[in-house]
């Protein structure tokens, strides 16, 4: 059995905290988000499935804790970034036909 070096489980988390980062950015074109409360328990599944793919890999050793934290404090600053930005369009345009 081949051993996993640390750099490709460290690799493999950061594709999949990418893919989540796109699953939001595709929806945020459609206004899903802002919406659809299926799509928010959907980002929350995959939130809960990355931080269990990240304790896993600090309980194995491969990825140090502090990583592991960051790579999910940075997605979480992410969405919430996105989400922000998704709040504000639908604001501004709520807004703009009242007017």
């Amino acid at each position: 059995m081949e051993s996993i070096s640390p750099e490709l489980a460290a690799d493999l988390l950061v594709q999949e905290a990418d893919r989540i980062r796109m699953l939001i950015r595709n929806q945020k074109n459609s206004l899903c988000i802002s919406q659809c409360k299926a799509f928010e328990e959907v980002v929350d599944t995959q939130m809960y499935g990355l931080s269990r793919q990240v304790a896993f890999a600090i309980r194995l050793g491969i990825v140090s804790n502090e990583a592991g934290q960051q790579l999910l404090s940075d997605l979480e600053r992410d969405l919430n970034k996105l989400y922000n930005e998704v709040y504000k369009e639908t604001k501004a345009n709520e807004v703009g036909r009242e007017g």
